[in-house]
């Protein structure tokens, strides 16, 4: 095989699948468990914090998982995340997503899925994707049952660019082609010598131009 030359960063939300998958994980989590829907309501607390901006979007997403979900057994979550994950991978992405990380692994270039989304899910769609890595948000477990609340940093916005680092300490002389459908990806995705900006406005297209960045429409 050929020394490689070149990695590829995926994000997940929006840039790989068409929608947010953490609220549609939650969602079809608390369909599975109809009797914590009354717990609803003690989000709007959290919620209320982080329009305020006393927390951030890190806080308000522990907030939802250990509200809603905490002291679930790992098996009931991951039982519903291995389903999430292979649903969420066969009806919910792009095709052109899957098309250009499918490229990138026949070209033999390692590819990292690197998202804000939790663990108690990412990684499994890592695994349908065949990713090479995953990096996401982490999350608490008491035992064998879900805290919910984060245990490392929300891999978010300037996050993202302090992993692409220990990504390149690790790979030296490799390039970098990141993927990203967001405004804090592009913390990172600056950093790249390419980066491919999926499905934003014509204004994002006008404003944010730098030699190595494109964007694309994917359907």
């Amino acid at each position: 095989m050929a020394a490689r030359t070149r990695f590829a960063i995926f994000d997940l939300d929006g840039t790989l699948t068409r929608r947010d998958t953490f609220g549609a994980w939650s969602l079809g989590l608390l369909r599975r468990q109809p009797g914590r829907w009354w717990r609803v309501p003690l989000l709007l607390g959290p919620l209320l914090l982080f329009i305020l901006r006393v927390h951030d979007r890190g806080r308000l997403k522990g907030a939802v998982m250990h509200h809603l979900f905490g002291g679930l057994p790992r098996a009931t979550i991951e039982t519903w995340s291995r389903q999430f994950a292979r649903d969420c991978v066969a009806q919910c992405t792009f095709r052109e997503g899957l098309a250009a990380l499918r490229a990138h692994r026949l070209a033999g270039e390692e590819v990292v899925l690197m998202s804000a989304s939790p663990d108690v899910y990412v990684p499994l769609i890592g695994e349908v994707l065949g990713v090479d890595r995953t990096i996401c948000t982490e999350v608490r477990w008491e035992g064998g049952r879900l805290d919910g609340r984060l245990s490392g940093p929300n891999r978010r916005g300037p996050e993202k660019a302090r992993v692409l680092a220990e990504l390149r300490a690790g790979r030296p002389g490799l390039s970098v082609i990141a993927y990203g459908n967001s405004k804090p990806d592009l913390d990172h995705m600056l950093l790249c010598e390419e980066a491919v900006y999926v499905n934003g406005s014509p204004r994002m297209a006008r404003t944010v131009n730098q030699p190595g960045l494109r964007h694309v429409q994917w359907s």
